[in-house]
């Protein structure tokens, strides 16, 4: 079943800034990728991440974002600048909300067969993209968290590309458990 499509693919590669008075490596500045990209077990060609204690690894190895989130962002935060990859995501992503996203669920995109792994945890490095520390207390606020996938099949995807469900997961819904996190 078609559930919805990939509008960009951002892949990055760590940098260090100047961030309240640090310095700081990150990998959030993420930049749109043209035509077709490889995806393998660590994730989508040409992205890195900094700090592999938090980011990355099979778990983790690509970072979807739902861009009819963006219009929330821009209603509440009008003061940021909002492009594809805004957030670090690696594939931003239509059609998709957190509600109807379990995990374990299987998708295809393009030849890449991906499982639903876990949401994102915001971290601090939301500030340093925004250059505005209350950004990770936004993001919380706004339990619009995005999710990670791990990578059963490698293969190639491209912008436009459908995602098909292929499995449902037993899983809660990426909603439930952010839900679930920010009610502390």
């Amino acid at each position: 079943m078609i559930m919805g499509k990939v509008l960009s693919i951002q892949a990055g590669q760590p940098a260090t800034v100047r961030y309240g008075g640090r310095l700081v490596t990150t990998s959030i500045f993420k930049k749109p990728v043209d035509g077709p990209v490889s995806v393998g077990q660590l994730g989508i060609e040409g992205d890195t991440q900094s700090d592999l204690n938090v980011h990355g690894g099979v778990y983790k190895a690509v970072y979807a974002y739902s861009y009819e989130y963006y219009k929330w962002w821009k209603e509440h935060y009008p003061q940021f600048e909002y492009s594809y990859g805004a957030f670090g995501e690696n594939l931003t992503i239509s059609g998709l909300q957190e509600s109807e996203i379990n995990i374990e669920d299987i998708y295809k995109i393009g030849t890449v067969v991906m499982q639903v792994t876990q949401p994102r945890s915001p971290c601090f490095k939301l500030g340093v993209k925004f250059d505005d520390p209350k950004m990770t207390s936004y993001f919380y606020k706004s339990q619009k968290f995005g999710f990670y996938l791990k990578v059963l099949e490698e293969g190639i995807i491209k912008p436009e590309d459908e995602i098909e469900l292929l499995s449902k997961g037993d899983g809660k819904s990426i909603a439930q458990i952010v839900k679930e996190q920010v009610s502390f």
